[in-house]
């Protein structure tokens, strides 16, 4: 769950999460709760890859943070992953030959380089960019992106896809059976993470990614929890002890779920979470 503590990155190998962008419904809502709940500010530009033409870059004291825009109708809505490549086109190849579905792309974006927009060999949706060499990202300290888990149901097919495409290696830290839980390395270091989703989900819950954000320990994931609620947003799983921190998953007014977390609060084992499925209407 947690990328280390750089407060930028501008040189990304292949494989690494490079950035984070939130597809919603009412971009001004999404700004303003994102904004109240980590101290987000905007600088909107073009974009001819979005619905309506624009982007919002949220930053966090200038620093690029995530990004979010209108969906289009259809398309997909929550908070996505992107995934460093070096070539945009050979990525489209390999999702095609691995059993994936390209959806947009290779694209050339303003100031953002090559992106390639997909659907895995499991159903999520997720982006391979080739970001420009100085691109910047805001990673590890509070308020910003920490780490990303691919929620699925097909576990294998999974490792097999992005295993195959980025040279990942699969280590469960679960025990297998009860809780299937790998995280995807390169060289030893964790990069991603890959849950099957268990009772707590739905059979029909969509694979999706959980995008989970750092918390200053000042603040704490109880802390946090109450003020989305205050925002306007929900508490999909109340907080708890994990052995990476204290966390809460959460919701923003539009439905879209997301994860917060507070490394400083690490425990052996597991707590209870007391959850709220978002995708039981």
């Amino acid at each position: 769950m947690s990328l280390g503590s750089a407060a930028h990155t501008s040189v990304i190998p292949s494989g690494i999460p490079c950035w984070i962008e939130l597809a919603c419904r009412d971009e001004t809502a999404a700004q303003t709760f994102y904004s109240g709940l980590f101290d987000w500010e905007y600088v909107v530009r073009r974009d001819p890859a979005t619905p309506t033409g624009r982007y919002s870059i949220a930053t966090l004291n200038g620093v690029p943070a995530g990004g979010l825009y209108r969906a289009g109708s259809g398309g997909p809505s929550g908070w996505s992953v992107h995934i460093s490549v070096p070539q945009a086109a050979a990525a489209a190849e390999w999702v095609d030959s691995l059993g994936g579905r390209v959806t947009l792309g290779p694209v050339a974006i303003p100031h953002r380089g090559n992106i390639v927009h997909a659907v895995d060999a499991c159903g999520a949706h997720v982006v391979f960019w080739e970001p420009p060499a100085t691109w910047e990202f805001a990673t590890g300290v509070p308020n910003t992106f920490s780490g990303a888990d691919l929620n699925t149901h097909d576990g294998a097919a999974a490792d097999h896809f992005y295993c195959r495409l980025f040279n990942y290696t699969s280590h469960q830290i679960g025990d297998g059976a009860n809780l299937d839980y790998a995280e995807w390395l390169i060289e030893h270091e964790p990069v991603l993470y890959r849950y099957v989703m268990g009772s707590e989900y739905r059979p029909d819950t969509p694979p999706h990614w959980m995008v989970y954000f750092a918390l200053d320990p000042a603040r704490g994931a109880d802390a946090a929890a109450g003020q989305a609620l205050m925002l306007g947003g929900a508490v999909v799983v109340q907080p708890y002890d994990t052995p990476y921190g204290r966390m809460a998953i959460l919701a923003d007014p539009d439905g879209s779920v997301f994860a917060v977390i507070d490394h400083s609060r690490a425990v052996e084992g597991w707590g209870t979470a007391e959850v709220d499925d978002p995708y039981d209407d």
